[in-house]
């Protein structure tokens, strides 16, 4: 099995990205807001949400490992300075801990991030991104609040590859994902 931690802020294309990969592989796509999506009608953006929505991630993980399906690709806004971002990643390694894991990590400048995060497909798969006000404001206070991309040479694994997509199209960035790592 392989499990695909696809990373980055906001709007940088994770869930895009993720989409296209999963065409064009055997991978499945898991995004974080399939949950955040689902809690968020019930809890608002509360702490509640945020536990709840972690523990269904959990429990999604762990049955899906146990499964013979070829892998899969979660998306997630990693806080590198946050220590329970980490610990979360940790988690999730050792949910997936018989399988491959890689980890990608998008990058791209503000200014086409809030591009992105105004695109047909973002909002159409995102409900809470729809009040394009807050979206924005929220895109911006996380990028002073947290450090959202890892520094250089941060990340030691074995299977890492970071990407600028600013300039690319999500089916590009997908295939040279598929080309490193030599997914079905």
């Amino acid at each position: 099995m392989k499990f695909v931690l696809l990373f980055g802020p906001q709007a940088v294309g994770k869930m895009t990205v993720g989409q296209e990969l999963s065409k064009i592989t055997d991978l499945k796509l898991f995004h974080n807001h399939m949950t955040i999506d689902f809690l968020e009608p019930y809890f608002g953006f509360s702490p509640e949400m945020w536990r709840l929505s972690t523990l269904f991630r959990e429990e999604i993980f762990t049955s899906f490992a146990k499964t013979n399906q070829y892998g899969m690709i979660f998306t997630y806004l990693w806080a590198f300075d946050q220590k329970e971002d980490w610990d979360f990643v940790e988690k999730v390694c050792e949910i997936f801990s018989d399988a491959d894991i890689y980890f990608v990590e998008l990058e791209a400048g503000v200014e086409e991030r809030l591009k992105r995060n105004t695109t047909q497909n973002r909002l159409e798969h995102k409900p809470t991104k729809r009040d394009i006000v807050h979206s924005e404001e929220n895109l911006l206070s996380t990028m002073e609040e947290y450090r959202v991309n890892s520094d250089v040479g941060e990340i030691d694994k074995e299977h890492y590859l970071r990407i600028n997509n600013e300039k690319s199209s999500a089916e590009d960035v997908a295939q040279m994902i598929k080309d490193r790592f030599g997914f079905e």
